[in-house]
């Protein structure tokens, strides 16, 4: 089969690997039929996250039919179209069960794309298939699925319940790629009195107003101004960071009101700096993470419902073999105006689904 391969810093192709194959009781093969891109792919091919080895298959976020279980997987079986989650989850130990999945012990936690060979592939193998792959709904199309392997979790869990948004708060979200601009649509399920979207991408901006933020601002002409001239000087009660950068992280501290909350999501490759002479004062509550995933199945309902805007995320589709062309458009989205990236083949949208 054919996988998409990272070799090192800027170095990366699509070629031929192993197919993958059951190893644990627990595991499940899953062809992968949509598949998509995420900005921490990037991080990786920079070099960014230098735990993850030379000759490993990148991708944590797909879409597939199962075609191959382990003797203990008892949730899905061959045929049935299934999310794979970015997060896998052992189920057993301490942190699986508080539900914070994303740190399990186990054998889980980020592990595709990261530890073992990911999604982005013909084939992958899933550990612990039953808590880390999630039957789809008929009505849900792949390619808005895909959305909510990471991008939509991530932006919900991370970003607007980790930041505590409440009726009538000012949230900022500094950084609206697909993870931003996610946290936008899902933050607008808690009522706040505006949101101010920022970026240093006029088209980025133009979709956070067209998903729901009431203003934004150009990082480059001090937003914080803006933040403090709409609330009176107060500043913002909560402010996301989702780029992964010392000066966004700088920004969003200086953007929070006290008692606010600054909401990390963004991957940092470099040291930032935390202005404790400052903040000490200020009872600023300030928030890191990794998606723990546990949002999934609600944000899978809201999906077959309609009530998420997943697909105005996607801006550019490929086929699978195309990984190449798709990683470069979604590097120079400034150029291409790549919001989210999605690969696959649209007729296996129509896999029935085995009734629960």
């Amino acid at each position: 089969m054919k996988g998409f391969v990272f070799h090192g810093p800027g170095q990366s192709a699509w070629q031929d690997v192993p197919d993958p194959a059951i190893k644990e009781a627990t595991d499940a093969i899953v062809r992968v039929d949509v598949v998509t891109i995420c900005g921490t792919d990037l991080h990786i091919l920079k070099g960014d996250v230098p735990e993850v080895r030379p000759g490993t298959v990148l991708g944590h976020e797909a879409v597939g039919e199962i075609v191959e279980t382990g003797r203990d997987v008892h949730t899905v079986q061959p045929g049935d179209r299934v999310l794979v989650s970015c997060i896998t989850a052992c189920g057993r130990c301490r942190f699986c069960w508080e539900r914070t999945y994303g740190q399990c012990r186990g054998g889980g936690g980020w592990i595709l794309g990261h530890a073992i060979d990911g999604t982005q592939a013909e084939y992958v193998r899933v550990p612990y298939a039953d808590l880390s792959v999630h039957a789809l709904p008929g009505a849900v199309d792949s390619k808005d699925a895909v959305l909510l392997a990471d991008i939509f979790p991530t932006g919900y869990e991370v970003g607007v319940l980790n930041g505590r948004v409440h009726p009538g708060d000012t949230v900022a979200v500094v950084g609206v790629g697909p993870i931003g601009l996610a946290a936008i649509a899902t933050g607008q399920l808690y009522a706040p009195e505006r949101i101010i979207a920022v970026d240093l991408d006029p088209g980025r901006l133009e979709a956070a107003k067209r998903l729901g933020a009431d203003a934004v601002a150009d990082a480059r002409e001090a937003p914080e101004q803006l933040v403090a001239d709409l609330t009176d000087g107060l500043g913002a009660d909560v402010v996301i960071e989702a780029v992964g950068a010392p000066e966004t992280f700088e920004l969003c501290t200086r953007m929070v009101r006290p008692g606010g909350h600054v909401a990390n999501v963004g991957v940092h490759g470099r040291p930032a700096t935390l202005h404790l002479e400052d903040l000490w004062i200020k009872n600023v509550t300030i928030t890191t993470g990794l998606v723990d995933t546990y949002s999934t199945p609600t944000l899978l309902r809201m999906a077959a419902a309609g009530r998420l805007p997943t697909s105005a995320l996607v801006t550019h589709t490929f086929p699978l073999d195309q990984m190449e062309e798709a990683y470069d458009v979604f590097a120079r989205a400034a150029d291409t105006g790549a919001l989210k990236v999605v690969l696959g083949e649209p007729q296996h949208d129509v896999v029935a689904v085995r009734a629960a």
